[in-house]
């Protein structure tokens, strides 16, 4: 049969059946690519940022080699055209998208989640399975497709360090094997059914039209090869551009033109190198915005991209721009050469005075601060992620302390922080090692001058060392591990109760944190507890401390509420040292207000006019008081004269454990 049908018309049957489905194919890699892209959370904003570039290249393929089919169908389908220049804008546009799908194979490979490394495998393999039905009347073209989807990503999994998809790079070969056995039957029964096709037209036309078709054939051939040629010089001089470009983007932030993490790090270890050679020193500034959260969360993202966009400008007043590093959100970094701790806190210092000059975006006044960490180099590190660690760690330890400042690392503050870290990681095991326990302080009525209730407080030992709550409980916000340990006080403290024989009218009282009280679990656990130690509600007071209005009013309102309705007593801790205001007051029920211990060691008549409001204050609410911080006898007076109804501190007695409590209660009832 190889005689009945010419070339250029099996390249006319091949152009109608490739470029006929081009519309569907291009969907298909615009959908896939597009969810690969976007679907997937990468690592950094760097390889997300590089993943939308190359995202954007393959658009601009797309639209070309959609513009190229709407031409084919509208302008050339039903004519006598020749099909040799769409097959070769075809082949042009199916080569540079399959090797985009190579690119993007081996360039973020090492950058997939598990899951995102097999959805991307699938997703190459149902795009090489159907080119290899598709584009099957063209040998080089299938040929190349399906190697350059399935094979990179195949390769990379084989030979990975780890060895972990080992068996996705084997299969995903023995996939390209299948397709290629396929794709070439498929091409065998195309050029077939070509030629039945043509057969009988074919038997009719003479030796010499053949030859002559034959010769126009080959000159159009070289005329295209020639093309062919030029065309390749031209799309390699544009790849080495768009490479160049590449490149350019992958090392800058977009939105303000300093050098990205990238950029910076590779900034930052040529620096060190140099000076290590001359025997210099450099400094390296992290500067952290205070008030710029808000500013994005108030004004939005545009107001907030305007305020970034201005900090970078006034930044390069104080530094070289090439010194200069975004290094995400709003945390920029500084190199300073040459620079000894007093020129780096000097810079540091015109920097902060830099950003609080109010900046106007979009008609707003924002007036914004920074906190500064500076580490030098090599006095404290000699590389380079070292070197930004200390100067971060110097950040948060200045920030946690006091915003807007600047401070110098230095090994104390690193011991410091390495304790906080180890006591962070024991803290989260300190339940199931039994290193917690819970101390008591009783409550004294101040009319009856006799034990009302008893105050639970969690006291924790780490090896051989008693850690202070204000050491641990901070840490514990921090970590989120507040809602688990304030439950298991909870829990410890009611059994406690359940076991003492004291008076059946006695009460506890549990401090209950914000993150405890707005947790799901919450009320569950609070039932469970008192149904299973079979404690009356209304002996459990729970102390809740001002901060809780800080968080949403309306939340916490409702959730206190739900505990009135139990029948449980509610307490307003460390009154007057936080959030608290009448209107705030007025909405939440309480029954009891705890005056803050400063007031009470205070001896001033101002305290006094405080204490004296509050105990009116809580009278006018129907609720009683109790004054904490009670050392000495003479505050014992004074504070019962001035009208409190409860008093607790060390002159009664200091926390104790459960075992000590009931020797207490029997020598002082």
């Amino acid at each position: 049969m190889e005689n009945l049908i010419s070339k250029a018309e099996i390249e006319r049957d091949t152009a109608e059946m490739l470029i006929g489905n081009t519309f569907v194919g291009l969907l298909m890699t615009v959908f896939a690519f597009s969810g690969l892209v976007f679907f997937f959370e990468s690592t950094t904003p760097a390889i997300q940022t590089q993943k939308t570039y190359v995202w954007g290249f393959v658009l601009v393929v797309v639209l070309a080699r959609l513009t190229d089919a709407l031409y084919w169908r509208f302008k050339l389908h039903g004519t006598q055209y020749n099909p040799t220049f769409p097959l070769f804008r075809f082949s042009i546009g199916l080569y540079v998208t399959g090797s985009l799908w190579a690119l993007y194979s081996v360039l973020f490979y090492a950058h997939m989640t598990t899951i995102e490394l097999a959805a991307t495998m699938v997703v190459l393999s149902a795009m090489a399975g159907g080119a290899g039905t598709v584009l099957s009347p063209k040998k080089p073209l299938v040929t190349f497709y399906s190697t350059a989807l399935l094979m990179p990503m195949s390769l990379c999994a084989i030979f990975h360090q780890q060895g972990d998809f080992y068996i996705l790079g084997v299969l995903g070969i023995i996939f390209w094997f299948g397709i290629f056995s396929s794709a070439f039957r498929y091409h065998r029964f195309f050029i077939n059914t070509l030629h039945l096709k043509a057969s009988n037209n074919r038997l009719m036309e003479q030796m010499e039209v053949e030859r002559t078709e034959t010769q126009k054939i080959n000159r159009l051939l070289v005329s295209t090869n020639e093309k062919l040629d030029s065309a390749n010089a031209n799309l390699e001089s544009e790849v080495e551009r768009r490479t160049a470009e590449l490149f350019r983007l992958s090392n800058k932030d977009p939105l303000t033109n300093l050098l990205n993490r990238n950029g910076f790090l590779k900034l930052l270890n040529q620096q060190i190198q140099r000076t290590s050679t001359s025997d210099n020193s450099l400094a390296l500034l992290f500067i952290d915005l205070d008030g710029f959260k808000q500013v994005n969360d108030s004004l939005g993202h545009k107001v907030g991209d305007i305020v970034l966009k201005e900090v970078a400008r006034r930044l390069c007043a104080y530094c070289e721009e090439d010194h200069l590093g975004r290094w995400g959100g709003d945390e920029f970094v500084a190199t300073i050469p040459y620079a000894t701790v007093e020129t780096a806190k000097t810079i540091a210092c015109a920097i902060r005075n830099g950003i609080t000059v109010p900046i106007t975006a979009e008609d707003n006044h924002l007036s914004l601060d920074a906190t500064i960490g500076i580490a030098i180099c090599p006095e404290h590190a000699n590389n380079a992620l070292d070197l930004i660690q200390q100067a971060d760690l110097t950040m948060y330890d200045r920030k946690r302390k006091q915003h807007g400042t600047v401070g110098v690392f230095n090994e104390a503050l690193h011991d410091e922080i390495k304790r906080q870290q180890w006591l962070s990681e024991s803290l989260k095991t300190a339940v199931t090692n039994g290193e917690l326990c819970v101390f008591y302080q009783p409550i004294i009525n101040v009319s009856t001058n006799q034990i009302s209730s008893v105050e639970a407080l969690l006291r924790w030992k780490c090896g051989d060392q008693f850690i202070s709550p204000a050491t641990f409980i901070p840490l514990a916000e921090r970590g989120g591990l507040m809602p688990e340990l304030g439950s298991w006080v909870l829990n410890r403290a009611l059994i406690d109760l359940s076991h003492w024989q004291f008076d059946s009218k006695l009460c506890i009282s549990v401090n209950v944190s914000v993150a405890q009280l707005l947790d799901d679990s919450f009320f569950k656990i609070l039932d469970t507890a008192l149904e299973t130690t079979k404690i009356a509600p209304e002996r459990l007071f729970l102390e809740i401390t001002e901060s809780v209005f800080a968080s949403d009013t309306q939340l916490v309102v409702k959730q206190v509420q739900a505990l009135v309705a139990r029948g449980v007593k509610i307490s307003i801790d460390d009154f007057g040292t936080g959030y608290s205001s009448l209107h705030r007051l007025q909405s939440m029920p309480f029954n009891f207000i705890k005056i803050d211990r400063s007031f009470v060691q205070n001896t001033s008549e101002e305290s006094d006019t405080i204490i004296r409001a509050t105990i009116l204050m809580a009278k006018e609410f129907g609720c009683q008081t109790v004054a904490e911080g009670i050392e000495t006898e003479q505050q014992r007076q004074h504070l019962s004269a001035l009208g409190t109804d409860f008093l607790q501190g060390f002159y009664f007695a200091k926390p104790m454990p459960a075992s000590h409590l009931s020797t207490w209660y029997n020598e002082n009832k």
